[in-house]
């Protein structure tokens, strides 16, 4: 079995650990078990999630036994770490909901099925639902003292701002990640948990229970936050976070998000989020010492995402729709590819009955689309050639739209010059 503290290293994804030395003689000694939680606080993963994600998939590769859990319980109250106040309370039917949209997310990433070492997905609320308060306080409270949970990062920050506070509610968090270490060290032989550098407060509780209530050993690792160079949170953008399901952002969008990375970032981010060779990663990092016009790197990271998050047709349909968006021809294109160019330019509604019989003169519907405000200014670019309906160059101001030129029964794409886009959806 090769080394998986050595890979994890060299990929920046080792940040700390409750002992190193022992962990590593205990991976020397075969596979174990380890698993890592995931708060349904939405109903998608996130650009975020991967990290810890694919930290799984990684120790599965390695021949360790991956436990995915779903928080169904913790969810329900609240993880501080990282918050600067108090989290919306969901209802049992949201954080339901989100588990449920979850779970096939988490197994696009693992192998539940393996003869050999499977991975396991379980929900927190199954071993904590039943337990009641005084159970809790006296089974799991009683082992960790105040002293210790306020020395905690994410909670000292929070008791030091005065204006917000932590809640009882989310003070408790930690005792609850701990509690689920136990029982998973007790009902699976789990013995390691891995996480964000965030949750190393809410890891050491669960070990130093795990230690108390069953006499075991049990370690826990945390990665680095995935971060821009700049500092700020990777997977968010102007528009908001970077989400894994394909409703909430289009593989075309979640392709651009990767191919737009800086190149203070993308050496990074292809070692920390894909599973290239070393070898590989150390020839995009000369490329772009060489070459960085040609943006190698930043592609193959936004491949090796999409196919790994979509597949590999999302993959080429956004590569499609990329070719849209400069110019390209639309043969062969399907109605989905051209909604994720819809949804990357700005898009109006047009009567379809407008379009009726001998159509919409061309001027009109640049003005109705915003291209030009006038149609004088529209009559000009047309008869400098440089308006294109459909991709395809309008050479007559005189042209008419008809319903014959709508793509899939309802979309018009119009063009001025090489980069101002604009879509008309008839109704």
């Amino acid at each position: 079995m090769s080394d998986i503290l050595a890979e994890l290293e060299w990929r920046g994804l080792y940040a700390d650990c409750t002992d190193r030395e022992a962990l590593a003689k205990r991976l020397a000694e075969g596979p174990l078990t380890l698993y890592c939680g995931f708060d349904p606080t939405a109903d998608s993963l996130h650009v975020g999630n991967l990290v810890p994600l694919l930290a799984l998939r990684r120790f599965q590769l390695h021949g360790h036994l991956p436990i995915a859990l779903a928080g169904g319980a913790t969810g329900m109250v609240g993880d501080p770490s990282g918050k600067s106040d108090e989290r919306n309370l969901q209802t049992p039917a949201q954080v339901q909901h989100n588990i449920d949209c979850i779970k096939p997310q988490l197994a696009r990433f693992l192998d539940f099925t393996g003869a050999q070492n499977p991975a396991r997905l379980v929900n927190n609320y199954d071993w904590t639902g039943p337990v009641t308060f005084l159970e809790f306080l006296r089974d799991v409270g009683k082992h960790i003292t105040v002293n210790s949970m306020i020395a905690k990062d994410s909670v000292r920050s929070r008791m030091e701002d005065r204006s917000t506070g932590i809640s009882f509610t989310e003070f408790s968090y930690m005792l609850l990640q701990g509690y689920d270490f136990q029982h998973l060290r007790q009902t699976f032989h789990c013995e390691l948990q891995v996480g964000a550098t965030d949750q190393w407060g809410n890891i050491t509780v669960g070990t130093e229970l795990t230690r108390k209530k069953l006499g075991a050993t049990v370690w826990g690792l945390v990665f680095p936050l995935l971060t821009k160079a700049d500092g700020a949170k990777y997977g968010k953008t102007a528009t908001g976070t970077v989400w894994l399901d394909p409703k909430k952002t289009s593989p075309y969008r979640f392709y651009q998000f990767f191919v737009n990375a800086d190149d203070a970032d993308v050496i990074k981010l292809l070692k920390t989020l894909t599973f290239l060779p070393q070898d590989a990663i150390a020839a995009f990092e000369t490329e772009l010492k060489t070459n960085p016009g040609a943006r190698a790197a930043q592609k193959a990271l936004a491949k090796e995402m999409t196919t790994l998050v979509h597949g590999e047709g999302a993959v080429t349909a956004a590569l499609k729709a990329s070719e849209i968006l400069f110019g390209g021809a639309l043969d062969g294109i399907t109605e989905e590819i051209f909604h994720d160019v819809a949804g990357e330019v700005p898009t109006k509604d047009l009567e379809k009955a407008k379009l009726e019989g001998a159509g919409a003169p061309i001027i009109d519907l640049i003005v109705h689309s915003g291209l030009e405000n006038s149609k004088g200014a529209a009559r000009k670019a047309l008869e400098a050639g440089g308006i294109n309906l459909n991709n395809v160059r309008v050479p007559d101001h005189t042209r008419s739209v008809t319903t014959n030129d709508l793509l899939f029964g309802k979309y018009l794409l119009l063009r001025k010059g090489k980069k101002s886009y604009a879509v008309l959806t008839a109704k």
